[in-house]
């Protein structure tokens, strides 16, 4: 591929961008250099005037399209370029820029906002190169309100520059991203049944019982996810005690202990149980074990709620067993009288290394009758495995709040791959994607598939992309929905 370019229209703005190449002012002579460069990638960075009015001098607007007489230039790289910018301090907007083949004044100005557009320049249009990657960048000088033509330009000029040298790394680092690449997509990836079901269990609470519907804890292990349950008027708590009495309550997906059910009860509340039946099959095991007055080693991770749930069906009789470390010193008060269960979430050959140690040193101990890692785990965990090593960088998309998601970075790591967490396309770092020509690309059972779309996407706007899946099992398990929301 043609090695990317940075244009800048004024000699001040190059200076300020270090490395840029003079493009001129205006659409004729922004026309005249594009027709004189390789028709390869380009960024244009430079000095802009501002059309919303959230938008002030100084501030960045990253283009999402660039809108211009021959068309609109769609710019899919906008979000990796506009959280690279925020992560140096800068103030930044995304939206349409709008190209202008004049200074723009107030009527006009507040035409062109009525459309959507955030900024406007006299350049961008003229210098995309079709069919290949393409960026803008402007910052803000003049904005609704406050004209070119007036003495506070000045101030407003030397804000705009001192924004556009912050910037100037950023856009050496997308010069550097640019390439071409391909993608190898791990099947199964993304929504589990569990998770889906989950979903389900609240927005059908939502349209049957109306707002709020109170949510205790994150329903899912996912930053997106919650957000748009918010936004339908899903009120999410971290205890039971912050509920109103009588107000409908889901439990999450990770499930609950039995005194926050007894608290539930005592407060009034209408229950919905969105558990996951996998994770319910462990409470089981727990309390069966218990009640034939074994001591429960749980392989898991003691933060996590799934663990705290579980650990409340046998207080003082569960141990929680975190890594080979652990397992290797614990004890029980009879050593005859022992069982394990695990985390649904774990990684399947760590929690298995785990119960190794566990067994050899309890001969009597009693296993699952099935195993408790959930089905949805072991098939993403597998899936990755089999890519790993074929690729450069592998992506997880996925939240911090994830333990499956996590895992699966670990899994990659295990493999020799470096591994990344993004929880969307905006956390995808410009620096790390330099050199890298292949990409494994996976999703945690709580990551929504539209996730890995818009990674696709981006990853896309720095080049061209050849996306092959790599399927290994299908997933057709199903579970059925509670009583209350059917």
């Amino acid at each position: 591929m043609i090695p990317a370019v940075v244009c800048a229209p004024l000699r001040i703005e190059q200076l300020a961008l270090r490395g840029a190449v003079h493009t001129g002012l205006g659409p004729r002579r922004a026309a005249a250099t594009a027709a004189r460069l390789p028709a390869g990638p380009r960024l244009v960075a430079g000095l802009g005037g501002g059309l919303a009015t959230h938008v002030r001098p100084g501030d960045l607007v990253v283009a999402t399209e660039v809108r211009g007489p021959q068309g609109t230039v769609p710019v899919p790289s906008a979000p990796l370029l506009a959280s690279e910018l925020r992560r140096r301090g800068l103030t930044v907007h995304t939206g349409p820029i709008v190209g202008s083949d004049h200074v723009v004044h107030e009527r006009e100005r507040a035409e062109l906002a009525e459309t959507g557009a955030l900024a406007v320049d006299m350049e961008s249009p003229w210098l995309a190169a079709p069919e290949a990657p393409f960026a803008a960048v402007r910052a803000i000088v003049d904005t609704a309100g406050a004209p070119l033509l007036r003495l506070a330009t000045v101030s407003n000029g030397l804000a705009g520059l001192r924004s556009l040298r912050a910037a100037a790394p950023v856009s050496t680092a997308w010069q550097r991203a640019v390439r071409s690449r391909d993608i190898l997509l791990a099947a199964p990836r993304s929504f589990c049944a569990g998770v889906e079901r989950a979903i389900d269990i609240v927005e059908r609470a939502l349209d049957r019982f109306g707002t709020p519907v109170y949510v205790r804890r994150q329903i899912v292990h996912n930053t997106q996810v919650v957000r748009r349950l918010q936004e339908r008027g899903a009120v999410f708590v971290d205890e039971v005690g912050e509920v109103p009495e009588g107000a409908t309550l889901v439990f999450a997906a990770h499930g609950v202990s039995p005194a926050v059910r007894q608290e539930a009860a005592g407060r009034g509340l209408s229950v919905i149980d969105a558990t996951c039946p996998l994770v319910t099959k462990v409470h089981n095991e727990v309390r069966r074990y218990h009640e034939r007055g074994d001591t429960v080693f749980l392989i898991g991770h003691a933060e996590h709620e799934e663990v705290q749930g579980t650990v409340g069906e046998a207080p003082g009789h569960v141990v929680v067993v975190d890594d080979v470390a652990t397992a290797r010193r614990v004890t029980a008060p009879d050593a005859s009288r022992v069982a394990y269960t695990m985390q649904t979430t774990l990684a399947l050959d760590e929690a298995e290394e785990i119960a190794s140690v566990l067994r050899t040193r309890f001969p009597g101990l009693a296993a699952p009758r099935k195993d408790d890692i959930c089905y949805a785990t072991t098939n993403r965990q597998a899936a990755l495995r089999a890519i790993a090593r074929e690729v450069d960088l592998v992506l997880v998309v996925g939240s911090t709040t994830s333990s499956n998601s996590l895992r699966l970075v670990e899994v990659a790591g295990r493999a020799g791959t470096p591994a990344v967490l993004v929880d969307d396309c905006a956390d995808l770092d410009l620096h790390r994607l330099s050199g890298v020509g292949r990409i494994g690309l996976t999703a945690g059972a709580s990551a929504p598939p539209h996730l890995v779309d818009e990674v696709v996407a981006a990853l896309g706007g720095l080049g061209p992309v050849t996306v092959t899946e790599r399927r290994l099992t299908e997933e057709e398990t199903t579970f059925t929905l509670p009583r209350e929301v059917r």
